[in-house]
């Protein structure tokens, strides 16, 4: 007879989360303890939510909007984002090709779920957004990275999905992530179609992450100036011939609207594919709340222009941050193309100090002063190809911005208290 707790499955005991979560919540008990964080390490927006959003919720509430709902979402709002993605990003949808869901991430799941065996092949880029891994592995599926590179602006490798989908025996899916966290990086229109040539047709089906579709700072493809000031548009796979057939598109409120806590996001793909989604949800989640919903359905309708503001006051603080991490010595960084992200290329001072990129970014956190600390992720955090990177958000005023590099660039100089934090941390060492 055993006693105790029941044990936990494999899958469960090596489950894997998101680093910012972690670091965020080692910032904040030094922040209780009186430590001044200059906090840069997750994606979450400065901003109020838009003002209609808020509004709407308000009056979902006055209106008794306060039941369950289709798991599908309220067709009203179904109908409201189909019509957007039509005519912001060119994707042939209606109301049947959308699912509402509690913010984008909840879809990586579904997707594994609706198209995932034991022992498919999955084309991921990284560095990677943390959770994809995790979910490829709860259906016994199996990750097949491709290292986005800084020299090649961390757009997808054409050559590597081709040999992926003509030579993988199990190709099963392709996770795509663009504009890309943490790398700023974005898939050109050209890119798109290619990708789309290569999978048209084929088994393969693939998950398109656009969480950050309205933060493209470029329409070229080329490395971003400080002083280009235009913005481009955003470009999905779903828009590409037939792709809407073969494609699962996850979108949020979180970055545009600033409602990460709402948790408001959709997916768009077949009338199929959405209907086994919404089943998915029916099973799982019964409903989002209408009135996350109602709050969605205003800020489309309403908030673009306050939206577009918003947008720009991050591409501001994205070239300001660039700008100064471009004085500091051993440092490459590019402007990004998108998101408010930035991830420059930390290599030759982590070979200095001894000291894994991750490591470097505990030690600002932990261990460069007594007083304040700046909290940043690592580039291990997004995976192996991430390692020499480390990744700062834009999500603080723009004088904790200078603050952070300048403390960045001194706390690099303290090869003492580097030793002592080493010392303290063995695990950050540098192999």
């Amino acid at each position: 007879m055993t006693t105790g707790a029941p044990t936990l499955s494999s899958f469960a005991s090596g489950l894997t989360a998101e680093t910012a979560f972690d670091v965020l919540a080692v910032a904040r008990k030094l922040q209780a303890g009186g430590k001044d964080v200059i906090a840069l390490q997750i994606g979450d927006s400065p901003f109020p939510t838009t003002a209609s959003a808020i509004k709407a919720a308000h009056a979902a509430i006055d209106a008794g909007l306060t039941h369950y709902c289709p798991s599908l979402g309220l067709s009203e709002f179904r109908e409201t984002i189909a019509r957007t993605v039509k005519t912001e990003f060119g994707i042939p949808a209606t109301a049947e090709n959308v699912v509402v869901g509690p913010g984008a991430k909840v879809f990586e799941t579904y997707f594994c779920e609706a198209f995932l065996e034991p022992g498919d092949a999955v084309l991921v880029f990284q560095p990677a957004f943390p959770t994809f891994e995790p979910n490829i592995l709860r259906r016994g599926a199996k990750p097949v990275y491709v290292p986005l590179r800084q020299e090649n602006q961390f757009r997808p490798d054409l050559v590597a999905i081709e040999r992926f989908v003509k030579t993988e025996p199990r190709a099963r899916a392709l996770f795509l992530n663009f504009p890309h966290n943490p790398t700023g990086g974005v898939a050109t229109r050209e890119d798109l179609k290619a990708i789309a040539d290569l999978v048209r047709g084929t088994n393969i089906a693939v998950f398109s992450d656009e969480p950050y579709c309205h933060m493209v700072w470029t329409a070229e493809p080329r490395e971003a100036s400080l002083t280009d000031s235009a913005t481009g548009r955003h470009n999905s796979i779903l828009a590409e011939p037939g792709m809407l057939e073969q494609c699962v598109g996850a979108y949020t409120f979180s970055k545009s609207y600033s409602m990460s806590g709402w948790r408001c996001g959709y997916m768009v793909a077949s009338a199929r594919i959405a209907q086994t989604v919404g089943k998915m949800i029916n099973t799982s989640l019964s409903c989002v709340p209408p009135i996350v919903q109602m709050a969605g359905k205003a800020a489309l309708e309403h908030d673009a222009a306050e939206r577009d503001a918003v947008m720009a006051k991050f591409h501001k603080k994205v070239e300001l941050l660039v700008s100064e991490l471009r004085k500091v010595p051993d440092v490459t960084v590019l402007m990004p193309a998108g998101t408010f992200y930035v991830f420059p290329r930390v290599e030759p001072i982590c070979r200095r100090l001894g000291i894994t990129s991750h490591g470097l970014a505990m030690y600002l956190l932990e261990g460069a002063d007594d007083k304040r600390g700046v909290a940043c992720l690592g580039g291990e955090c997004f995976g192996a190809a991430g390692a020499g990177f480390i990744r700062f958000s834009c999500a603080e005023p723009d004088d904790r911005l200078v603050q952070a590099v300048a403390f960045f660039a001194e706390a690099i100089t303290r090869a003492d208290r580097v030793n002592a934090y080493l010392d303290a941390h063995p695990n950050y060492r540098l192999p």
